[in-house]
């Protein structure tokens, strides 16, 4: 985009007031050099009609006039300028690690947590633009949903395909973190982060939890992890012959253990006791897990004074070729 036009030397426009001197000097001197001739009457001469070349006499002094006011322009060096900014991006690969066990039906959040959950998940994917994010799975086992991708829209399909009941129930906590880092183990990305979402204690799985964050910090992968639920008690959906009946159930999340494995990765422990705060967690992950931006802002001058110099030296050219033949002034 084009600025303003500017000059690299701005004092020399100073000349342009000693035009109005110059032309009046001419207009002086002229009237100085012009013979007189008295007549008592110039009637007889209003029905003659005037030449071309009387009308153009005082041409060559208005073209000198304007090409010496295009040359001083051109010695200003008139520019314009393009600006502009280039943009490199450091990626970071993500792995969003979701536990869909059965208490995750749980509705202290509305509709329950699991899609409380993914809604969170799904705005969170639509607020970065540059960053690899995978979409792994969890209860008793864990398996990955979305291997890391740019692809978001394939991406946010995915995660809306899941529901609780798609694996065996259970919480492996541990299962779940050792298939995170097998997402990012291979990343070339210069950060690496697992957020990880539960809302239970682990009792599944093969893999130890802390033995799975150490890994995990092991291959320079930070995990944030989330535990959802109310505080006490909380209205679990049951079915029975006659319909849907709520139970109360006690929450049970092991924060313990989600303080534990953040802390050894240099990641950050969240709980969400509600939507509200369960939004503004994952809205702080994404500022401190914002893809590193470096700007680096260009100017480029474009010279202008090429096209004021030629229409100058063009106007005293055709001045110098009137001046010496069709207005040239008699001996």
């Amino acid at each position: 985009m084009f600025n303003d036009v500017s000059f690299a030397y701005p004092w020399v426009l100073y000349f342009l007031v000693l035009l109005p001197a110059i032309f009046y000097y001419w207009w002086k001197k002229r009237e100085q050099l012009t013979p007189n001739l008295t007549f008592s009457t110039l009637k007889m001469f209003s029905d003659v009609p005037k030449s071309l070349r009387e009308k153009l006499v005082h041409l060559p002094i208005y073209l000198r006039i304007i090409a010496l006011a295009l040359l001083i322009i051109a010695l200003a060096r008139p520019q314009t300028f393009s600006s502009g900014e280039n943009i490199y991006t450091e990626g970071i690969d993500i792995a969003m690690v979701l536990d869909i066990s059965g208490s995750m039906l749980a509705e202290d959040f509305k509709p329950n947590r699991l899609e409380a959950a993914k809604k969170v998940i799904d705005d969170f994917i639509k607020g970065r633009t540059t960053d690899k994010i995978g979409l792994v799975v969890f209860s008793g086992e864990s398996f990955t949903q979305c291997p890391l991708t740019i692809d978001y829209s394939v991406l946010r399909n995915l995660l809306k395909d899941i529901y609780s009941g798609m694996i065996q129930d259970g919480t492996a906590i541990g299962n779940a973190i050792a298939n995170g880092v097998n997402r990012l183990k291979d990343s070339k990305a210069k950060s690496k982060v697992m957020i990880l979402l539960t809302d239970g204690v682990n009792n599944a799985g093969e893999i130890d939890p802390i033995t799975a964050a150490q890994i995990a910090q092991k291959f320079g992968i930070r995990i944030y992890t989330v535990g959802v639920g109310t505080m006490g008690e909380a209205p679990y959906p049951f079915q029975t012959p006659f319909g849907k009946r709520y139970q109360m159930v006690p929450v049970e999340i092991d924060e313990s253990l989600l303080k534990q494995i953040s802390n050894i990765t240099g990641g950050k422990y969240f709980r969400a006791t509600n939507n509200r705060k369960l939004v503004e967690i994952y809205e702080e992950i994404d500022r401190l897990e914002k893809t590193r931006v470096e700007v680096t802002s260009y100017r480029h001058a474009k010279e202008l004074y090429f096209n004021w110099a030629f229409a100058g030296f063009l106007l005293l050219l055709i001045e110098f070729g009137l001046s010496r033949t069709y207005l040239r002034k008699l001996p």
